[in-house]
């Protein structure tokens, strides 16, 4: 099959394009290499597979016609270019509506108008969930948690695009749902939670893991915001649910998916995770505190159950297996950053 890979030079976008390279698969890299890593992730590809391994297409996901031009050819379209910060959100929301919600509606248009019919995977995110508010919540010495909510937050939670981010990704995640009801497109939808790994070259406002250990192993300052006891649940291993979806999608078209940690591979921001990271180092590091910025949700672990079952996938990756290999990879790669 012939795959198109959106903000294909991106750190999920590289890492997926490595795995289909390396079985043998067709891939289209669209990204505009706005981001810093970008250029290295496309020179790693280049270097591991070969200079004419996979087609270039070095254009903006806003480029609507660019797009559509050359998503004829895919029979998968696995949509994860964007904006990718609540902050820059913030700062420059209409930047952000525009890469995001009409960059997302682009790509349902060039799957719509393609003969192929191609199947469109689209990385949402589970800030459409908003800040939860009406969710009571529990604090306990190093962690806020969900007081009732066992297994995390569910599909069936109501959607509160909170922050320009949320808004226009929730917009997206939305065009791509209704397009299968309306047009019959072969869609997914994934709600990620944070997902971390080799080629994530973090910074401050976003892939917070990788973030904090580049700026620990580099002698960068860090700033924790809020009491650090914020809970994320975190993903290593998000590639195998792309091709879970895309392998049943007869069967799945039109649904929409939580993808992340769970509530079995949850850490607190600081409290938790700093320890580990300590150890990992052999030092203390140093950081700065500051007030909580917009947007960010005490505490946030999605309900995968669903993706589970319907997928026949399950993060396989523990946390603190995870971190370990994330702090390899920054350890052996301290040139990069």
């Amino acid at each position: 099959m012939k795959y198109l890979i959106t903000g294909g030079a991106g750190f999920i976008g590289s890492n997926y394009v490595n795995r289909l390279l390396t079985r043998g698969e067709g891939v289209i890299v669209y990204d505009n290499l706005s981001r810093a890593g970008a250029p290295r992730n496309l020179k790693w590809l280049r270097e591991t597979h070969g200079a004419d391994s996979f087609q270039l297409a070095h254009a903006d996901i806003r480029d609507a016609a660019t797009l559509t031009s050359t998503a004829k050819d895919a029979d998968v379209i696995v949509h994860l270019a964007g904006q990718v910060a609540v902050t820059t959100s913030v700062l420059h929301p209409r930047e952000d509506f525009e890469i995001n919600a009409l960059g997302t509606f682009n790509v349902v248009e060039a799957a719509r108008l393609s003969e192929r019919n191609p199947i469109v995977i689209y990385a949402s995110t589970n800030k459409v969930y908003g800040g939860m508010e009406d969710v009571p919540l529990a604090e306990s010495e190093t962690r806020w948690q969900y007081a009732s909510l066992k297994h995390g937050c569910p599909e069936a939670q109501p959607l509160d695009f909170h922050s320009p981010y949320g808004c226009s990704k929730g917009a997206g995640d939305q065009y791509v749902r209704d397009y299968s009801r309306i047009y019959g497109l072969r869609t997914v939808v994934l709600r990620q939670s944070c997902i971390y790994g080799p080629r994530q070259f973090g910074v401050e406002d976003q892939g917070w893991l990788a973030w904090f250990m580049i700026a620990a192993v580099t002698g960068r300052p860090i700033t924790i915001y809020g009491d650090g006891k914020q809970v994320r649940d975190v993903l290593h291993d998000l590639l195998d649910a792309y091709d879970a979806a895309i392998a049943r999608i007869d069967d799945v078209a039109g649904q929409v998916y939580n993808v992340g940690g769970g509530a079995e591979n949850v850490i607190s921001v600081y409290a938790e995770f700093f320890p580990m990271l300590e150890e990992l180092l052999g030092a203390k590091i140093p950081v700065e505190r500051d007030d909580w910025r917009p947007g960010d949700q005490r505490v946030f672990y999605a309900d995968i159950r669903s993706a589970m079952k319907d997928l026949d996938w399950n993060p396989k990756i523990g946390v603190e297996e995870g971190i370990k290999m994330l702090f390899a990879w920054v350890e052996g790669n301290r040139g990069e950053f």
